[in-house]
């Protein structure tokens, strides 16, 4: 692929990639990126958060994901991401263009692993994916409770939840044997029968706060940005010299 074939789709199927930590959706999706600028040099996107006061190890961790991903797009050129109107926006801004690193980046104030961080949010959303699966076949069969420590993966239909929960278990590094059991804990451990109904109940505390959070900050968003109502969101410019379309956008 050459530079002049990178699309605005090539850029934006690989920015899909990447979540939020806290609410495991794509930054696409959340209304995350702002704009997507394609040059003769490369890409440019903006990135933009529900309010200044994100947080910083959050922010940090979409925006170099996003660079992440973008280098794997064939062709891309120079890769430019900027994050705008946060408190820390040149902090971050600067170190993913010198490829500083989170501790480069924070230094002193780099007091978590990223790493930590990136798996304490992968176990949130493994636990809320495999309460969505559980409570659909408790609510769509004639499983219960009790029937809950003997499912395996086979024993979960085809659909977006397994697919989901599929994804998490292969983050976290969990087998995806069909004959696996459905119900373990982050380690792949198997969960004990008296503990299960507990874990089931915990599992679905973090799944409604993962999905009343994603409504906060859709809010959030949608306020701050209110004077942007009716404009395309992320907006596609493409100024290359061999682009006939000199600005072409994309819902």
């Amino acid at each position: 692929m050459t530079a002049e074939a990178v699309t605005s789709g090539d850029v934006l199927r690989a920015l899909s990639e990447v979540v939020d930590p806290e609410l495991d959706e794509p930054i696409t999706d959340l209304g995350f990126v702002r704009s997507v600028v394609l040059d003769d040099d490369g890409v440019t996107v903006h990135l933009r958060l529900p309010t200044a006061f994100c947080s910083p190890n959050f922010a940090y961790l979409m925006a170099s994901d996003a660079q992440d991903v973008l280098e794997t797009v064939e062709g891309i050129g120079r890769i430019r991401i900027l994050l705008d109107d946060h408190h820390d926006s040149h902090k971050i801004n600067s170190g993913l263009a010198a490829k500083a690193g989170y501790q480069g980046t924070f230094g002193v104030e780099a007091v978590d692993s990223l790493d930590d961080l990136r798996r304490t949010f992968l176990r949130k959303a493994h636990l809320a994916a495999l309460e969505r699966c559980i409570e659909a076949l408790l609510r769509e069969t004639s499983l219960t409770v009790d029937d809950i420590g003997t499912l395996t993966l086979s024993d979960i239909p085809p659909g977006r939840y397994r697919s989901a929960l599929l994804r998490r278990r292969l983050a976290l590094g969990l087998t995806l044997c069909p004959a696996g059991r459905v119900f373990v804990d982050d380690e792949g451990r198997t969960i004990p029968a008296e503990n299960i109904p507990m874990r089931l109940r915990f599992a679905k505390s973090v799944r409604i706060s993962m999905e009343g959070n994603s409504h906060f900050c859709r809010g959030l968003l949608a306020t701050r940005y209110s004077d942007d109502d009716g404009a395309e969101v992320p907006r596609i410019v493409d100024i290359r010299s061999t682009s006939s379309v000199p600005v072409r956008r994309v819902s």
